[in-house]
């Protein structure tokens, strides 16, 4: 556990279920974050992750009192091979939370988790979108490098095609 400004960071628990489902569909209702509509949080996405997540891979939330303000998860994708992977990464900062430490914390928080407990983990690896300029400057900050382009990938809001970005930090030997 640690505890940073006014926010602390944990291991996610089943209770967190209610405050990250609030989160992620405050989140996806600003658009641009989160590949997600508001409409598309729903408690089978929210279980998937966190149960995902719990069993074999890595989250940790932010609570400001009891508010969950950011999260973030990634668990290994199927099949075997790539066990050594964590995939699926999300991270999700309450829009009022942005811009204070709380992503990072969060962020630093699953990348300490996996050099200290994860010997397992070999790569950790992430889709941002080329318009977000700031997310992909906080994942190089972070170490994680460009891995290429994938061309007319996400289809925003307006109906225009832009890239998805793959990003990913590997662990140095």
């Amino acid at each position: 556990m640690s505890e940073t400004n006014t926010y602390l960071v944990t291991p996610v628990c089943k209770e967190d279920f209610a405050g990250i489902k609030a989160l992620y569909q405050h989140v996806a209702r600003q658009g641009g974050g989160i590949a997600r509509t508001e409409d598309e949080i729903t408690d089978d996405y929210i279980r998937h992750n966190l149960d995902t997540a719990m069993a074999r891979g890595v989250c940790f939330v932010a609570k400001v009192d009891a508010q969950i303000v950011g999260e973030i998860h990634a668990y290994p994708p199927f099949p075997r091979l790539f066990a050594h992977i964590l995939s699926d990464l999300t991270i999700a900062v309450h829009p009022n939370y942005q811009a204070i430490g709380v992503g990072r914390a969060v962020f630093t928080a699953l990348l300490d988790e996996v050099k200290q407990h994860r010997p397992d983990i070999c790569r950790i690896e992430l889709f941002v979108r080329e318009s977000n300029h700031k997310a992909i400057a906080f994942y190089h900050s972070l170490g994680f490098e460009i891995e290429g382009h994938f061309k007319q990938r996400v289809r925003r809001a307006d109906g225009d095609l832009e890239m998805d970005i793959p990003m990913a930090w590997l662990r140095s030997n």
